[in-house]
């Protein structure tokens, strides 16, 4: 099935040997350049200030850094790998994929680690790296594969024009993408008229890295400011709004990118679509509902400046959250890569996908 994959979209991070590379999103669309990461920290820090991001790219690469604790430590005790984990664990605390992965990293650690050399015990986590990278770019074809026929089959086969926010392509995953790997699969069938992509304020995932990969793929796009996501569906411009997530609560209430709620309030008004693509990884089957999410709160400083430059008077202060929470009424339909649960989503159809 990957044989399948045509990408022009540069691999967000890629192992070679004993080193784990990492692409600066931050200098992206101007640059391409990776990171080379050689011990667990480089990749926290990439992680921290934002160099890498995507839910399950975060994941993905929390497993790289497990390997990678084995290449630099000389003890025979887990006291250091357990404070990675929970250093690693820290860096997003809203992305449930990162908790799923290093979750399955201490199981891994605990059945080895009394038997093995630390050589052995990189050759093992990093097996789990490689692995965890090619499942979730499977997954995500899978994905897109289904979301693009669930849309198709909706729209009656005609060309249709999507609205998207943030990043939730090939760059914020291991390839092919969760929201825009439906994007990619749609526009593979000759679907796609139009993808406007908000900005997303103010990382600009949006005008710097969704329209880096549109414009790779060769997929007709247009960039709007935030703000003009409501005007542009009041004028009949959207056909559906598609999104990731970074975690999924067990009644379907989704937390995504800040802005997210907003799409969907304005979505339901205008009665558009409003869809959200995640592999089942992102489920949080412990977590009842939206409102026990827990939100990230990032440096006002993120916002309150641009470009290296300040743009707010010295005195003021920002609030600045990288997540919002849409509530499962405003959502038409999840997609993963086990199923599409449509309409009224609630537990049980969670548990259905999640458990089928």
């Amino acid at each position: 099935m990957l044989s399948e994959l045509k990408e022009n979209t540069p691999s967000a991070s890629y192992w070679k040997d004993d080193r784990y590379f990492v692409l600066d999103q931050l200098l992206l669309p101007q640059e391409v350049k990776y990171i080379e990461c050689r011990k667990p920290l480089d990749i926290v820090k990439a992680i921290v200030d934002m160099n890498l991001r995507g839910a399950p790219l975060i994941g993905a690469a929390a497993s790289a850094a497990a390997a990678l604790f084995f290449l630099e430590t000389s003890k025979e005790n887990g006291s250091s790998f357990y404070e990675l984990t929970e250093m690693l664990f820290n860096t997003r605390p809203t992305a449930v994929n990162l908790k799923n992965v290093l979750s399955e990293s201490i199981l891994i650690f605990e059945k080895n680690i009394g038997n093995s050399s630390n050589e052995k015990m990189f050759e093992i986590f990093r097996n789990f790296s490689i692995e965890v990278h090619r499942r979730d770019k499977e997954r995500n074809y899978i994905m897109g594969e289904k979301g693009a026929h669930f849309i198709s089959d909706m729209m009656k086969n005609r060309k249709i024009n999507v609205l998207t926010h943030c990043n939730a392509g090939a760059l914020a995953t291991c390839g092919y993408g969760t929201a825009l790997g439906v994007v990619r699969s749609l526009h593979s069938k000759g679907l796609i008229n139009n993808v406007w992509i908000d900005e997303t304020r103010p990382y600009l995932q949006g005008s710097r890295i969704t329209a880096f990969e549109m414009e790779k793929e060769s997929i007709p796009h247009k960039i709007i400011t935030d703000s003009s996501a409501a005007w542009i569906m009041h004028k009949k411009l959207v056909d559906v709004i598609v999104v990731g997530a970074d975690r999924v609560a067990l009644n379907g209430d989704i937390a995504n990118k800040i802005g997210s709620y907003s799409l969907a309030v304005n979505a339901k008004y205008h009665g558009i679509p409003f869809i959200s693509v995640m592999p089942v990884e992102t489920f949080d089957m412990e977590t009842a509902d939206g409102s026990h999410i827990v939100i990230e709160e990032r440096s006002d400083k993120e916002l309150l400046m641009f470009n290296g430059k300040t743009t707010s008077p010295q005195g003021s202060t920002g609030y600045h959250i990288g997540f919002d929470v849409v509530p499962s009424s405003l959502i038409n339909a999840i997609v993963t890569e086990k199923g599409v649960a449509e309409s009224n989503i609630t537990a049980e159809k969670i548990r259905g996908i999640f458990y089928g």
